[in-house]
């Protein structure tokens, strides 16, 4: 069991609403395997027109990158299977709750008013955690990445932990060389065994990435959970 103590402490760069005074909703972008949070904080310049007063965060993955001097890992990504997977995002999930507590009472907003957004293992954390919360989220987008299920023998003593259905939108390339295509329909049929309202969409000739047809539904997506208050 991991103890208070012993769960990291997160942070990462932020983006304040574009209108200028406090926040009335806020977006955590969670990066992949390798980068850190300054790989992803410019989504919130590209969708602050769209989210004028919406705060964005990027927070750091806990662990250094195990394979190199510079990155940073949600979690050991070595053998790349649903075992290693399900280990990992159980590890790293008291890390990304809690600051997700944090930042909630930093903008003293409800969860209703929080997006999650990942790419790749930032995907997976976002499921792991978003899911579980006990208040649902404004919602969960996902870039190439996939909703992790344990295997074999695990999935029959625990499965992923649902106590909310936030709406989820996946996103993801048909040339992705790094998490197959195949990931998407799978991560859909789980979510939507689950109840959750989940819907994805495969982009043609992406690899391992966001293009602009991504980030176009991806805004959209997010200024339709989070509208501006008042």
């Amino acid at each position: 069991m991991v103890t208070p103590a012993a769960v990291p402490l997160l942070d990462g760069p932020r983006l304040a609403p574009r209108s200028g005074g406090a926040p009335d909703s806020l977006v955590v972008l969670l990066h992949g395997y390798g980068a850190d949070g300054r790989d992803l904080i410019d989504l919130g310049e590209l969708w602050g027109e769209k989210l004028p007063r919406t705060a964005f965060v990027s927070p750091h993955a806990p662990e250094p990158l195990g394979i190199a001097p510079v990155g940073r890992q949600w979690f050991a990504y070595v053998e790349r299977n649903d075992r290693e997977r399900w280990a990992g995002v159980q590890a790293a999930h008291a890390a990304l709750d809690g600051f997700l507590d944090a930042e909630l009472a930093r903008h003293a907003l409800p969860p209703s008013r929080l997006a999650l957004v990942g790419f790749s293992q930032g995907t997976m954390m976002a499921l792991e955690v978003g899911l579980a919360r006990p208040a649902p989220l404004a919602g969960i987008l996902g870039y190439s990445g996939l909703h992790v299920t344990p295997e074999g023998r695990a999935a029959d003593i625990a499965g992923p932990v649902i106590a909310s259905r936030p709406p989820v939108l996946l996103i993801h390339g048909d040339a992705d060389e790094v998490i197959p295509p195949q990931a998407l329909p799978r991560s859909l049929a789980s979510l939507k065994a689950a109840g959750v309202p989940a819907r994805g969409h495969l982009s043609r000739g992406l690899g391992h990435g966001i293009d602009s047809e991504g980030l176009l539904l991806g805004g959209a997506f997010l200024a339709e959970r989070l509208p501006p208050l008042g």
